[in-house]
């Protein structure tokens, strides 16, 4: 038997996979631009100006919420693209063709979270620019810790979307945990306020969310600022994208979800 070329099986995988959500432009990169900016014209614009920069860390609050609405932006994305993608493929029963080839099981999991991950970090980069009509002179004050981020959060969410969509039965499935769970976790995970903000007993309960973490890392990198460890929150999001990535594996092994 010929060996497989992986690379040449990863590349034809990840490739088509981009490709996907290149070929519909329209409904993949241009609505998170809209929506991004009625955000900054309705809050950064208009309710901006009345919020004092003493409880945004001494920032804009335009400025102060372009970090989280990034975060937003890319982890609604990756998770998006790949969930979709990977359930559409089993719908259509063309998951079959993956399963009986030769291709490891890896290198299909590494293509799909490769396809999340340039849309995540493609509408990230589209974001900021969006962002910079709003506020010109924004300056990264750590570049290596927010490409760091962005790259980590679009890894993080595009595994979970893989979950997802592993155990999801239906199109409902896969815009439940989107919209019940990831969308009040990051509206509630400091991308429009400090957490400083808050009253102590919420601020603990703030805490224990784990979109806190992933947003004030990536405002670390941006601004400067955070209100949570940094070091803690990179520890957090490498290990679970250590679990996640296990139990991936494990799942496409042993075909739950996948195989009848």
């Amino acid at each position: 038997m010929k060996k497989i070329n992986i690379s040449v099986t990863l590349w034809t995988l990840a490739s088509k996979e981009v490709r996907r959500f290149l070929r519909i432009w329209v409904q993949t990169l241009v609505p998170p631009a809209i929506t991004m900016s009625l955000y900054f014209v309705i809050f950064g614009s208009l309710i901006g100006p009345n919020i004092k920069p003493e409880v945004t860390d001494g920032f804009a609050y335009v400025q102060y919420m372009i970090p989280g609405l990034i975060m937003m932006s890319v982890i609604t994305n990756s998770y998006a693209n790949v969930v979709s993608s990977f359930y559409s493929v089993k719908f259509q029963k063309s998951i079959e063709e993956l399963l009986i080839s030769p291709m490891p099981n890896w290198t299909i999991l590494l293509g799909f979270i490769i396809g999340g991950v340039c849309r995540g970090v493609l509408v990230g980069i589209i974001v900021f620019i969006v962002s910079l009509f709003f506020y010109p002179d924004f300056q990264i004050a750590n570049p290596l810790l927010t490409v760091s981020v962005l790259f980590l959060t679009s890894i993080l969410f595009s595994l979970m979307g893989f979950i997802n969509a592993i155990f999801a039965d239906s199109f409902d499935d896969i815009s439940v945990i989107p919209t019940f769970v990831l969308t009040p976790l990051i509206y509630l995970g400091g991308v429009f306020y400090s957490i400083n903000m808050l009253s102590p007993t919420l601020q603990s309960i703030s805490k224990a969310n784990p979109m806190l973490y992933v947003v004030n890392t990536f405002r670390e990198g941006m601004l400067g600022v955070s209100d949570v460890s940094v070091v803690f929150s990179l520890g957090m999001i490498c290990v679970f994208i250590c679990i996640l990535t296990i139990s991936c594996l494990y799942l496409l092994n042993k075909g739950i979800g996948i195989r009848e």
